[in-house]
């Protein structure tokens, strides 16, 4: 017991006295978060412009114009000739172009047969084009019924259900705190422990009465100790800057910091095992690093990803925990509902480490 404290405050004081390491690990992902929840943006509104050239200037056209004004999901901008509308869609600056030609007042007017009113959209981006083909669709028809006091026999009563909102930033932070995780232990693991083997420090111990078990339990608890304070300064600094709260439990919260800790820590003993020193613990850790903060979902959700992709990236621990701290943060999943991602965390930690004692060595 008195070998473990003593090498947990060692552990403690390395990275007390490093401070120039521990002052940009912990100012990268903070850096990070503010600059990507600052730019990005926290606004999770879906506003759809569309573009209007009135070549009729009728009152018709005018009240069919209000309607668009009206319709807080929609931005209206006006163009003069189509034309430059045209050119507006195809440079990508608005999804839609709504064109009321000459006589459309006059045509309305007489009744004599629907009238066309010509829609332009943007071929490469068929996702807001078919949203605002919809939309135009629904208020247009709205005016056709109200111009012909059309009444519907079948109506429907509208209630709304409050949700609740979930910007970039509370998806972003979650995902900051396990990109952290992973680097701290992975990178943080593999290359120390890749340093102590080459100047002979292992060798020392193993040489003393310390157990490897002892000597592995001070290096987790001192990781853990690193790795909880960091999280929680994130968290401190994402709640004043911009008000992100943890919804579900701090003890769940903490519970997956933990488990994530021990799963990267794991897979940071195997670098240490496979690397012959310390500059080829480094690239070989950023290589499996690297990929995983792009499929791991960090930056944006694994739905988006490929199809071919998804098998992959399901079984990544670094998916898991991202996913699990965010369910804990933004939506109060409560811990009993989040068993597979314990399971798949659990599974990386125990295969990690039983892969690590056979591939790691003391010289």
């Amino acid at each position: 017991m008195r070998a473990y404290l003593q090498l947990t405050l060692a552990q403690l004081r390395i990275f007390s006295r490093n401070r120039q390491v521990l002052f940009f690990t912990l100012l990268f992902p903070i850096i990070l978060m503010l600059a990507l929840g600052t730019f990005v943006g926290g606004d999770n509104n879906l506003s759809l412009s569309v573009g209007i050239v009135n070549n009729d200037k009728s009152d018709a056209s005018k009240q069919l114009e209000e309607l668009f004004q009206k319709n807080e999901g929609v931005k209206t901008e006006y163009f003069d000739n189509l034309e430059v509308g045209k050119a507006a869609v195809k440079n990508g600056d608005i999804p839609l172009l709504l064109e009321i030609p000459k006589g459309y007042g006059v045509g309305i007017e007489a009744e004599k047969a629907p009238f066309s009113l010509p829609v332009y959209f943007n071929e490469t981006n068929l996702a807001a084009a078919e949203l605002g083909l919809t939309v135009i669709t629904g208020i247009v028809d709205q005016f056709s019924k109200q111009l012909v006091d059309y009444e519907p026999v079948v109506t429907i009563q509208s209630f709304g259900i409050e949700a609740k909102t979930i910007r970039y930033v509370d998806f972003l932070v979650p995902g900051i705190v396990a990109m952290m995780i992973m680097s701290n232990n992975m990178n943080g693991v593999a290359g120390q422990i890749a340093a102590w083997r080459e100047r002979g420090i292992l060798r020392r111990m193993q040489g003393t009465t310390l157990k490897a078990s002892t000597f592995i339990a001070a290096q987790i608890t001192a990781r853990l100790l690193l790795n909880g304070s960091q999280a929680l300064l994130v968290l401190l600094i994402a709640n004043l800057v911009f008000n992100v709260e943890v919804a579900g439990s701090w003890l769940a919260l903490i519970f997956f910091v933990v488990l994530g800790t021990l799963a990267f820590m794991s897979l940071g003993f195997i670098i240490a095992g496979i690397a012959k020193n310390p500059e080829s613990a480094g690239p070989i850790a950023g290589f499996v690093t690297f990929p995983m903060l792009f499929l791991g979902g960090v930056f944006f959700p694994i739905s988006n990803m490929p199809e071919l992709l998804q098998p992959f990236v399901k079984i990544l621990p670094i998916a898991h925990l991202s996913s699990a701290l965010r369910e804990t943060m933004n939506i109060g999943t409560p811990f009993l509902a989040l068993g597979w991602e314990t399971l798949i965390l659990s599974c990386w930690l125990i295969g990690g480490f039983a892969i690590a004692s056979y591939v790691f060595k003391w010289e």
